[in-house]
């Protein structure tokens, strides 16, 4: 009888959980390492599009992801000053009914635990950082911080911009700073004070821009997220704080929506924006990298998780029925299968010119990863 092959994950978050998901579908079994002692929902927007959806949809997900994300009618561009409409792309039935599937916006948190309710519990080991990797006869070696130690068929580095796997396969590099930083939060949208803001907007400045939109299907939760100049600023945590008056100052001559949001947030954290070239080679052996561990990208598409969870179910197209002799191959196909998206997807989003006029979309958000024709 064939033996059931089995991956070690390392990383447990959107691209992680989402591969665990999907793999396990394909017969294949899993477990999950990561490093944080506990999950956390932290104060973030996703807008989770139609071409993810066609993941999450499979994996069982939608109904829960529809009842706590929002719907919204498009995303819409406008001057920053006058808020005239620079273009507006409409989602909604218009959209569901074009590309297949819905365009939600949710609470990053809201997702992330969508897709560990996807992951059985006994599959996800906490508190585990990886500190090394070794392939051998019997497998790939895994070495972890807390002293203990495992043996896959396979190895995924699901782990980030900071990826250890990466840095053990490829050596340690560093990412593109892009001179930028983000603010973000989330917050009760009554701290608006019954203010009308649009559903989801972008706000075009000249050298920066805000894009602002509800979380819960009853616009109960504002999140906003910013980008602009700031080339000596270079901490990556997700959790660091930022100064709330510095980012009004950075926005002031903006639209009064714009300026009424930000009067109303409380708090926001700060972050430095970066990505990196696409990676000349993805794996090694029956080692592979996946989402932000090989391909990250600046967040002005709004695909960077939604590209880890097409890697997922692309990943898990390429590993069905492998046994572990044919992990190496179907490592290379997974790559060749994805590369050229990926890489666009990455170049374009750089630029930060998507959606700022009339754009064509369809390539971003037709794709189906499950149909999606595998490299030969």
């Amino acid at each position: 009888m064939k033996k059931e092959l089995s991956v070690a994950i390392i990383g447990a978050g959107m691209g992680g959980l989402a591969s665990a998901a999907s793999l396990r579908r394909a017969g294949v079994g899993v477990t999950v390492y990561e490093q944080a002692a506990q999950f956390s929902r932290l104060g973030a927007g996703i807008q989770i599009g139609c071409n993810a959806m066609q993941v999450l949809r499979v994996l069982g997900l939608e109904n829960k992801l529809r009842s706590e994300a929002f719907y919204p009618r498009s995303w819409n561009n406008k001057d920053w000053r006058t808020g005239e409409i620079r273009f507006d792309m409409i989602f909604g039935e218009a959209a569901e009914k074009k590309f297949g599937a819905p365009y939600l916006l949710a609470h990053r948190g809201d997702l992330h635990s969508a897709l560990a309710s996807a992951v059985p519990d006994e599959c996800i080991k906490l508190n585990h950082k990886l500190t090394g990797l070794e392939e051998g006869a019997d497998g790939v070696k895994l070495t972890f911080a807390n002293g203990s130690t495992a043996v896959a068929d396979a190895v995924i580095g699901a782990d980030g911009v900071h990826s250890i796997v990466k840095k053990i396969l490829f050596g340690a590099t560093e990412p593109n700073f892009t001179g930028r930083i983000a603010y973000r939060t989330t917050f009760p949208a009554r701290l608006l004070n019954g203010f009308e803001i649009d559903e989801c907007t972008k706000w075009w400045g000249e050298d920066r821009h805000i894009v602002i939109y509800y979380v819960k299907p009853d616009r109960s939760e504002v999140y906003f997220v910013t980008s602009q100049p700031e080339p000596d600023f270079h901490t990556e945590s997700w959790s660091a704080k930022g100064d709330v008056k510095v980012l009004r100052a950075a926005f002031e001559g903006f639209h009064p929506q714009v300026q009424h949001v930000l009067n109303a947030c409380p708090a926001v954290h700060k972050w430095a924006l970066v990505d990196r070239d696409p990676l000349p080679s993805w794996s090694a052996g029956n080692v592979t990298l996946l989402g932000d561990s090989c391909h990250p990208m600046t967040p002005y598409m709004a695909q960077g998780a939604a590209m880890a969870i097409e890697d997922s179910a692309v990943l898990s197209r390429c590993l069905e029925g492998v046994e572990r002799e044919g992990v190496a191959d179907a490592f290379r196909r997974f790559e060749a299968t994805r590369k050229e998206r990926t890489s666009r997807v990455q170049g374009t989003s750089r630029t930060n010119t998507w959606l700022k006029d009339k754009t064509d979309t369809d390539w971003v958000y037709a794709y189906n990863a499950w149909t999606t024709p595998l490299a030969a």
